[in-house]
């Protein structure tokens, strides 16, 4: 491959990992970012960023603190690949993929109301493929030059559990890993604040490379959503539904029932989305919906 020699630069080289980034960018122009569409096919999601967090920053610590042991250490999930690699915490970078939702997509879901739109919903079926296949191909781009890349919620035990605090956790968590990479804050309806809002979707890389760490500029999980910052806001809450967004949060028992009640829907609308699902409509028609609000842009993620 003719990036190998300078992916191989020393640690810290910021253009390793902006040949990382536009492999993510030349995979994404191409077929597979598609929504699938018999009549209006497009890509599915607009351009990806990266951010990167390093395997021993301590935030990784604080995140099973808050949801339990179960939650992997990114060293946990690295050598459950890779058991005989060696790898300490210290030489592993977790690389945090963003894709965001098209202009198109935000457009549709902003004018939806109590059920979402069409393009929301093909982005959202087609999205374990779509930034799987992408973070599968990313991995084996790292393999190719000779590191050891793995993706942790395509291990075989990645699983989801019971939470007290949180009603469901899973073993490895997209948007913590994104906290930690620099690229956003939580909302009161617990998506992630990124520098294009909160209208994406989040892919996750583990390998034995250290790249230079994406800076942090927060220090507190809710900094970016206006409601935690301000008092005010909560424009989230009349857009859920089934009202699951409250100013105690996000109940996931009342959201995912209405997600799975819209399968039969969207199944008898677009008969190839069988067994499709989707809402997101706290998403889109919010202040943060595509980027940090405007009083809190001067902390801008990475």
């Amino acid at each position: 491959m003719p990036h190998a020699t300078m992916i191989r630069d020393p640690i810290g080289s910021d253009e390793a990992l902006s040949l990382l980034g536009r492999e993510a960018v030349s995979f994404m122009d191409g077929p597979a970012n598609s929504n699938r569409s018999p009549d209006m096919p497009e890509r599915a999601y607009g351009i990806p960023f990266l951010g990167v967090a390093a395997g021993d920053d301590g935030y990784w610590d604080s995140i099973t603190q808050v949801a339990g042991e179960r939650h992997w250490r990114p060293l946990e999930a690295f050598a459950k690949a890779f058991p005989d690699s060696g790898a300490q915490a210290r030489d592993l970078s977790v690389v945090v993929i963003v894709c965001p939702q098209t202009d198109r997509t935000m457009a549709d879901h902003k004018a939806a109301v109590g059920f979402p739109s069409e393009r929301w919903i093909r982005s959202r079926f087609f999205h374990d493929l779509i930034v799987g296949e992408l973070c599968d191909h990313l991995a084996g781009y790292l393999n190719a030059l000779g590191y050891m890349a793995m993706v942790p919620d395509h291990l075989a035990d990645f699983a989801t559990y019971p939470h007290p605090r949180f009603q469901i956790a899973s073993t490895w968590s997209h948007r913590h890993a994104a906290f930690a990479a620099g690229q956003g804050t939580f909302g009161l309806c617990d998506a992630l604040i990124t520098k294009v809002g909160k209208a994406h979707r989040l892919g996750t890389v583990i390998v034995n490379r250290r790249f230079r760490p994406s800076p942090r500029p927060y220090t507190e999980p809710y900094e970016y959503c206006l409601y935690f910052a301000k008092g005010g806001c909560k424009k989230c809450l009349p857009r859920c539904p089934v009202g699951a967004l409250s100013e105690a949060g996000h109940d996931k028992t009342l959201c995912g029932g209405f997600l799975n009640s819209t399968t039969p829907i969207i199944n008898g609308r677009f008969p190839d989305l069988e067994g499709a699902y989707g809402c997101g409509l706290c998403q889109a028609n919010v202040p943060c919906a595509t980027r940090i609000p405007g009083p809190l842009a001067a902390k801008r993620a990475g």
